[in-house]
């Protein structure tokens, strides 16, 4: 058992970290950053240290300030949440150097479907479906030669990549060079590896996600799909589960697909495989796999509101060497979770961020009502991080009851001081093609345009 962890990480995530700890009867030990002195997850942790100032690179990435809080305040476990380093295998390495344990994945298998590039190849080998592309390319040529196979749109990803950053759509010739640079240059400044792979273009699909759970001893189930088609430039809005453009049949072939790509690497903790499914033709739906993500992911919670699985719970006994508390047969999916992801942003500018202070804050509740959030009133949004305010998730017994239950919940939501998307959510609830569930990835684009132009 682990008697103290550290938690890696800042806001929300940090929070549901620390709450999960508590409930194992662990202790745990917050870190922050100066901008973060009066953050939530500073007050509930157990210890608590500043790293550094502001600037994530000087703090929250900032390997050997990590360490030293690790080794100074005897915790035998970190924790890294998402984001940050919760995706660095090289972190891993100096953790286990440390005799440290990483919650998570190993290194080898981080490597391995960590880099999306890597990914690809490994999926391919384990006979899951992948779109026609390449692996890592260093020059425009190349790129060339594979669209005269395969004909344009492409899209050119980074492959050490992830919220949406070094990711351009090519749909002409006269668009590759610039693109290929872009992507390169983003990739770099933000994650130090301008490495980038390039896949042929699905357009319109939507983007449904498999959570799974894996432990040391070969172990693997899955908590069926999420449908997390709603995005703004490739970063999430709003989530869902299960999707219902799904067939049990797809369910299945999917889930399967996940369980052997996470026993093929000998994978370890909590992760999601992540598809794009094309309804070009209805009847005949295709799916493939796009990356892994070898972490919780920030839309967790609606795949816990639907299976009653608290996956970080279970992510931490299965770091401790504990078998998973569940099998398949265990999982029953029951009703639909509705997740909005609620930023400190101006959604009628273009979705400007809007840091500053929390005036008034009261959270909505109610039966089937869930909020992750690390805010309160008084306490200052800063500028240097992700918006993110807090997620709402909502269940009902069916899609409409749980979309009727989130209305009423975003009503309850009271934020002042700063602008908020719940607006924006509220719009989206109402949307006569989100009722009917007509969504792709491109729903933001066909039904809200005006809010993709700066004014």
């Amino acid at each position: 058992m682990f008697k103290k962890v550290l938690i890696a990480n800042r806001g929300e995530i940090a929070v549901r970290i620390i709450r999960a700890c508590r409930e194992l009867g662990i202790a745990t030990v917050a870190v922050y950053s100066q901008a973060d002195a009066n953050s939530l997850h500073v007050s509930l942790a157990d210890e608590a240290y500043c790293i550094g100032p502001a600037q994530s690179a000087k703090s929250y990435l900032h390997i050997p300030a990590l360490i030293s809080v690790a080794l100074t305040s005897g915790a035998d476990a970190i924790h890294p949440g998402y984001g940050f380093l919760s995706e660095r295998a090289d972190f891993v390495e100096i953790c286990d150097q440390h005799r440290i344990k990483f919650i998570g994945p190993s290194a080898d298998a981080m490597m391995k479907m960590g880099d999306k590039a890597t990914a690809r190849a490994t999926m391919e080998s384990s006979g899951v479906p992948i779109t026609p592309g390449l692996g890592i390319v260093q020059d425009t040529e190349t790129i060339r030669a594979f669209v005269k196979k395969v004909g344009y749109p492409i899209i050119i990803k980074a492959t050490a990549g992830g919220g949406g950053k070094g990711m351009r759509i090519v749909r002409t010739d006269e668009e590759l060079d610039d693109a290929f640079n872009l992507c390169r240059s983003e990739a770099q400044n933000a994650f130090a590896n301008g490495d980038v792979y390039v896949e042929k273009f699905i357009e319109n699909p939507r983007h449904i996600e498999v959570q799974i759970l894996a432990d040391s001893y070969g172990n693997v189930i899955h908590l069926g799909e999420r449908d997390c088609s709603i995005q703004r430039r490739n970063q999430k809005l709003l989530e869902e589960a299960p999707s219902i453009a799904i067939t049990d049949e797809i369910r299945k072939q999917m889930g399967t697909a996940a369980v052997n790509a996470a026993k093929a690497i000998g994978y370890e903790g909590t992760g999601t495989l992540e598809f794009l499914l094309d309804e070009t033709d209805k009847k005949n739906k295709k799916f493939y796999f796009m990356e892994m993500n070898t972490r919780v992911q920030v839309e967790h919670c609606v795949t816990e509101m639907i299976s009653n699985v608290d996956i970080v719970k279970e992510q931490i006994r299965v770091a401790q060497g504990e078998k998973l508390s569940y099998k398949q047969e265990d999982v029953k999916l029951m009703g639909h979770a509705i997740e909005c992801r609620i930023n400190a942003e101006d959604y009628e500018k273009c979705f400007m961020p809007s840091p500053g202070q929390i005036e008034g804050y009261i959270a909505p509740g109610g039966f089937g009502t869930r909020v992750d959030s690390h805010v309160y009133t008084g306490y200052t949004i800063p500028p240097y991080y992700d918006s993110l305010v807090g997620k709402v998730i909502c269940w009902g017994r069916n899609r409409e009851e749980a979309r009727k239950r989130m209305l009423r919940a975003l009503n309850d939501y009271i934020i002042t001081g700063v602008k908020t998307t719940i607006g924006f959510h509220k719009k989206i609830l109402k949307n006569s093609n989100f009722i009917s569930g007509d969504l792709n990835t491109s729903f933001i684009e066909t039904n809200f345009p005006e809010v993709l132009i700066k004014k």
